[in-house]
C-alpha cells in the first residue's frame, strides 16, 4: 500500500509525467494481456471515476454469483487478474468476476482512496462506483444479487472494508488481504499510522464505526475473512487483530477463536469465529514467512492458483481458493488440520506439492526427487505438480499418508 497521493496533487503530477513521456519518444508496446477482461462503460454515474472490467468464465450457471476484485497500489485490473488466481478459481467454481480499477488521475500510485471520506462513505465517491458496478453486473449479466462478494489486496483490501461497512445490504461476505479496518484513517497522515504501526481501538469502538457507516441497517452483517502475512512491514500484522476485533464485535462474537487449525501447503494459521449456530462469521488467516502481498500457489492442483511473475504476489498458499471456499462458492480444499496439542502425540497432516513440502522443511530433495524427512519415503519428482499428504508423528518424522491421514 504505497503512498496514497490525493487527487489534486496526483492530477498535476500525471500531467507533468505525460508531457515528459511524449517528449522522450514513442512508448514501447505493452505486453500481451493474459486473462481476458471486457471493459465496461456506462455502468452508472460513476462518482468515483473508476474503471470497470468483467471476466466471464467459459461456463457459467444461470444467475451466477459475482465477486468484485480490488487491486493493490501500483497495480491494475489486468495485473490482478493475471496473477491473483481469481480467474482460475472462477472457472472451477462458476462465478462472474468484476474488477474495479483505480485511475492515476484519482491517485498517482493507483491506490483506492480508502482514507478519504469523499470516497469511503455510502452513496458517494469510489465506494458508490463499486456499488454501481455490482448493480450493472446483476442487470446486464444476470448475476445473483443475493450472492455478491468482494475481495482486495492492500489499498484494495482497505476499500473492501469500506464497501462491506457502507453496503451491508449488497455484499454477503468479503475478504481483506493485507488491509486495514474500516474508518481507520481520514487523511493521508493517519493512513500511514493506520498501516504501520497500526491503530488500537477497542472492539466496541471499531464496531461502532462500521454501524455508523449505515445507521439504518438492521439486517445481517457481511461475513469477513482476513488474510495477513506475518512478515508484512507495509501493513503490519497488528491490523489483522484490529480487523478481527472490528468484525467479531459487529457480529456480537468474542475475539477469542472458536476453532484454530492449519491450512494449505505452508501451514497457514487459520482462526474461526463462529456464531451459536456454527456459522463462521469471521476468520483470520495468518500466513507464515511472507511480507506484503497476495498469497498464491502456482500450479494446476485443485487447491492451487496464481503466479508470482509480478510484484506483491507471494508464493505460499492459494488464498483465492480458500477465499472462494469461505464465500461458499467452492469446496475449501479439505478440512483444516487441527494442530497437535503440546506433548499429546497427536499427528499433524499437511497436503501440498513436493515443492512446498521441501520449502516447509517436511521433505528434502536430491537428484531431482523428493524424500519425506524422517521416514525417507520417496515422494516422486521435485516440482509443484506432484502432491502428497504428509503425516508428522512424532515431531520431525514424516510419512506419506495419502488418503489415510485423519
Amino acid at each position: 500500500m504505497p503512498f496514497p497521493v490525493p487527487r489534486l496533487r496526483a492530477a498535476l503530477t500525471v500531467l507533468v509525467m505525460t508531457v515528459a513521456a511524449v517528449l522522450s519518444g514513442p512508448v514501447p508496446a505493452a505486453r500481451a494481456a493474459g486473462v481476458a477482461l471486457t471493459p465496461v462503460t456506462g455502468f452508472g454515474s460513476n462518482p468515483g471515476q473508476l474503471a470497470m472490467y468483467v471476466h466471464r468464465p467459459a461456463s457459467l450457471p444461470a444467475s451466477p454469483p459475482v465477486v468484485v476484485a480490488l487491486h493493490g497500489c501500483t497495480q491494475s485490473a489486468q495485473v490482478y487478474a493475471d496473477h491473483s488466481g481469481l480467474p482460475q478459481v472462477a472457472a472451477r467454481a462458476g462465478f462472474l468476476l468484476v474488477f474495479a480499477e483505480q485511475r492515476a488521475s484519482n491517485n498517482l500510485n493507483k491506490c483506492f482512496n480508502w482514507f478519504q471520506t469523499a470516497d469511503s462513505r455510502r452513496g458517494q465517491g469510489e465506494a458508490a462506483s463499486i456499488r454501481q458496478m455490482v448493480a450493472h453486473a446483476v442487470a446486464s449479466y444476470g448475476a445473483d444479487p443475493r450472492r455478491v462478494y468482494v475481495t482486495g489486496l492492500s489499498a484494495g483490501g482497505a476499500m473492501t472494508s469500506v464497501v462491506l461497512a457502507a453496503y451491508p445490504d449488497v455484499f454477503t461476505a468479503g475478504a481483506v488481504v493485507a488491509g486495514v479496518p474500516y474508518d481507520c484513517a481520514r487523511d493521508v497522515a493517519s493512513a500511514y499510522s493506520c498501516m504501520n504501526p497500526g491503530v488500537d481501538l477497542s472492539p466496541a469502538q471499531w464496531a461502532q464505526r462500521v454501524r455508523d457507516a449505515h445507521p439504518a441497517w438492521t439486517g445481517p452483517w457481511p461475513r469477513v475473512a482476513v488474510w495477513q502475512g506475518d512478515r508484512d512491514t507495509t501493513v503490519v500484522p497488528r491490523n489483522a487483530d484490529e480487523l478481527r476485533d472490528q468484525w467479531t464485535a459487529v457480529h456480537g462474537l468474542s475475539p477469542q477463536p472458536t476453532r484454530t487449525s492449519v491450512i494449505g501447503p505452508d501451514s497457514t494459521r487459520h482462526e474461526e469465529y463462529a456464531a451459536a449456530d456454527g456459522t463462521v462469521a469471521v476468520e483470520v488467516n495468518r500466513v507464515p514467512a511472507i511480507g506484503h502481498g497476495t498469497p498464491v500457489d502456482p500450479g494446476t492442483g485443485p487447491a492451487q492458483c496464481g503466479s508470482t511473475a509480478a510484484a506483491y504476489f507471494l508464493d505460499s498458499i492459494c488464498s483465492s481458493h480458500w477465499i472462494a471456499g469461505f464465500f461458499g462458492l467452492t469446496e475449501s480444499g479439505g478440512d483444516p488440520t487441527p494442530p497437535p496439542g503440546p506433548g499429546d502425540g497427536t499427528a499433524s497432516c499437511w497436503t501440498g506439492s513436493n515443492h512446498h513440502h521441501v520449502r516447509a522443511g517436511r521433505a528434502t530433495t536430491s537428484g531431482g526427487y523428493t524424500w519425506a524427512k524422517g521416514s525417507q519415503q520417496g515422494m516422486g519428482l521435485y516440482n509443484t505438480f506432484v502432491t502428497h499428504t504428509l503425516k508428522e508423528s512424532p515431531a520431525g518424522y514424516f510419512t506419506v499418508a495419502d488418503g489415510t491421514c485423519p
